[in-house]
């Protein structure tokens, strides 16, 4: 069993950055894919970043291409997401899952979930 516990969530004003964390503990993640997913007030949970067991390849959702990136620290069992350019749109739930392959799926089929952590951004 893995155990993802988020942290790093907040209120951030339009524009902001945060990073979120996802600790991992009761195995190593080192040869999981890794995601992110957030879900908004009223709406389905919906892919935001994932990336490979080695960190070579990530792959992002349209609306956060180019502010937010993925990254994965094998040593510290932790997986990033560092959030720039924060829009009011951006509020939500934001999700951490463990995927037990190589390779990420942009879906949500991930044998993990961490409870999540909020993220408001205030305009």
């Amino acid at each position: 069993q893995v155990q993802l516990v988020e942290s790093g969530g907040g209120l951030v004003q339009d524009g902001g950055s945060l990073r979120l964390s996802c600790g991992a503990s009761g195995r190593t993640i080192s040869n999981y894919a890794m995601g992110w997913f957030r879900q908004a007030p009223g709406k389905e949970r919906e892919f935001v970043a994932a990336v490979n067991w080695s960190g070579s390849r990530t792959s992002y959702a349209d609306s956060v291409k180019g502010r937010f990136t993925i990254s994965r620290d094998s040593a510290k069992n932790t997986v990033y997401l560092q959030m720039n350019s924060l829009k009011p749109e951006d509020t939500a739930v934001y999700y951490c899952a463990a995927r037990n392959t190589f390779l990420f799926v942009t879906n949500q089929k991930y044998d993990y979930w961490g409870q999540g952590t909020q993220v408001t951004v205030s305009s």
